[in-house]
């Protein structure tokens, strides 16, 4: 239990002062669980917290509780500086006593005493202060929350396509009509998507646990690798209406690459462009290349980039137009071909779609 002069706020009365304020002051009690006031009444007055516990809650049906208050704290001071319905309901969270001051009085008393008037607005304004700081913290904690549905339900749309290509394929093979060469490319196919899948999972993890891994770099012929290529990328460009096709056919240089990781490089722009082009299109990919690199240039016949994400395309969680995605693909990305010693980049021109293009080494 707390006496009046004992309050913080009243600590620097004078003996005149502290009986004025006894004279105004009412006590009144509250069992546990019973209202002081609710959010919406009238703001009439100031309480302090002469012994007990108080749980202040905002929005519907009392809706959630964002702070206790104990001895000698004040509440419901907004009703000093501006006479409005109250922002929260306040509830004895236990048995408690409280001193109450009418706004009117109190008003009339800060009248003739300053430094009372100066307590009053430190007071208010640190509460504010405090209230800001948990309204910041509750608001991060909703976008990491969010964040983290966002991120589940990208992992989740980056896997559908390898499913569903596993489902056709699963279903072609398990067929007994069709001959045994096109069920093993059946059987190849759904291979390869486990195979992608095992990778999309280990990429994801290892971007988001910051773990660092080497690119296992071998010089490889890029013809015969993009060649392959082709035929799992249409397949899936396939399920959205759209198409890959050769411009011109990459020059059969040995690059010094890792297949797998650079599989997930080709897979992440089809499916941006695929995600882009709502109703379908094309793909487009051709080549470049000099004694030192070759240059990849992958293009699609969407919208093209959006001005409000052009310079932030490899930044993480950055997306923008698509339904699903974790904002990740083309960081995943940009960190897979800068392991391999290359540079990404993207533009977009007018009447063009999307351009992303990647250079990559080739084998001394």
């Amino acid at each position: 239990m707390i006496t009046l002069e004992a309050i913080s706020l009243f600590r620097h009365l004078n003996r005149s002062e502290l009986q004025t304020l006894r004279l105004i002051v009412q006590e009144r009690s509250f069992s546990t669980g019973q209202e002081i006031f609710r959010e919406g009444a009238p703001g009439d007055g100031v309480y302090f917290v002469k012994d007990g516990l108080v749980e202040i809650s905002a929005g519907a049906g009392g809706g959630r509780v964002f702070s206790r208050l104990g001895d000698g704290e004040i509440f419901g001071e907004m009703a000093i500086i501006e006479h409005r319905p109250r922002s929260a309901t306040v509830t004895a969270a236990q048995a408690t006593e409280v001193y109450f001051l009418p706004r009117g009085e109190l008003l009339s008393f800060i009248e003739h005493s300053p430094s009372l008037a100066f307590a009053l607005l430190q007071q208010i304004s640190r509460r504010l202060r405090d209230f800001n700081q948990h309204h910041v913290r509750e608001l991060v904690q909703a976008e990491n929350l969010a964040l983290i549905g966002r991120f589940a339900q990208g992992i989740v749309h980056d896997l559908k396509n390898p499913l569903s290509i596993i489902s056709l394929s699963s279903e072609m093979f398990s067929m007994g009509e069709f001959n045994p060469d096109t069920r093993a490319k059946a059987q190849k196919r759904i291979r390869k998507q486990v195979v992608r899948i095992n990778d999309m999972v280990s990429d994801i993890l290892i971007f988001t646990q910051g773990t660092a891994k080497s690119a296992e770099l071998r010089p490889t012929d890029y013809c015969a690798f993009i060649l392959e290529l082709v035929t799992d990328l249409n397949a899936e460009a396939e399920l959205k209406s759209a198409q890959v096709e050769l411009q011109n056919y990459p020059p059969p240089v040995a690059v010094l690459f890792d297949a797998r990781r650079l599989n997930r490089v080709f897979f992440n722009l089809v499916n941006n462009a695929t995600d882009m082009m709502r109703s379908g299109g094309k793909i487009f990919l051709r080549f470049q290349f000099d004694e030192n690199e070759i240059v990849t240039e992958i293009e699609d016949t969407g919208p093209g980039i959006a001005p409000a994400i052009a310079d932030k395309l490899f930044q993480p969680f950055a997306t923008h137009g698509k339904a699903h995605g974790t904002g990740l693909g083309l960081s995943i990305c940009k960190k897979i071909i800068e392991d391999h010693g290359g540079k990404i980049w993207a533009h977009s021109e007018p009447g063009r779609g999307a351009i992303f293009c990647f250079s990559l080494p080739l084998a001394k």
